[in-house]
């Protein structure tokens, strides 16, 4: 993972799991716990398991997912999308920061004149509103979905690009 992509990833779990704690969704010494986990993980580049969310809710099973999803969209007024149902555009596509993506645990997916819609994992993180605000040059309306739906898209689409990338012609 690039370093910057690191930095995020970071800042995105810290201020996550701080507001966890702030809602009452998980305690203290869980979040102390999660974290020392997931710098051993990050340490051993790990992508996909780079989430304190998903160290919380399926390792340690101090958190259900679903819980994490109905807070945010009782209190914070996000929606909900599976994303197993949802083509990324091609617009977006093209410029899309993967890395950054996973740092996030969010996907944009689509853009309605200037309106920008991205699902995320980690909505209760302001550290990933504030990323994706600075990047979208209009408004965001947010989504909820879980870890895994997002793994499955950036996964889905690091395949697309790695495809077009081989299907290239060599320079000679």
């Amino acid at each position: 993972m690039a370093s910057e992509h690191r930095s995020l990833l970071m800042r995105a779990n810290r201020l996550l799991g701080a507001n966890l704690v702030e809602c009452n969704l998980i305690k203290l010494p869980d979040l102390e716990a999660a974290n020392e986990r997931l710098l051993e993980i990050v340490a051993s580049g790990q992508t996909r398991q780079s989430t304190l969310l998903g160290i919380l809710a399926y390792e340690m099973k101090t958190v259900r997912e679903e819980d994490v999803l109905l807070h945010i969209v009782e209190n914070e007024g996000a929606g909900l999308v599976d994303l197993k149902h949802v083509e990324v555009s091609d617009d977006i596509k093209k410029g899309l920061d993967l890395g950054a993506c996973w740092a996030t645990w969010s996907v944009p997916f689509d853009r309605e004149e200037d309106f920008h819609f991205i699902a995320t994992a980690y909505y209760l993180s302001p550290a990933v509103r504030a990323y994706w605000e600075k990047q979208c040059d209009g408004p965001i309306l947010w989504f909820g979905t879980t870890l895994e739906n997002i793994a499955d898209q950036l996964e889905k689409l690091e395949a697309e690009r790695a495809q077009a990338e081989a299907a290239k012609p060599v320079a000679t």
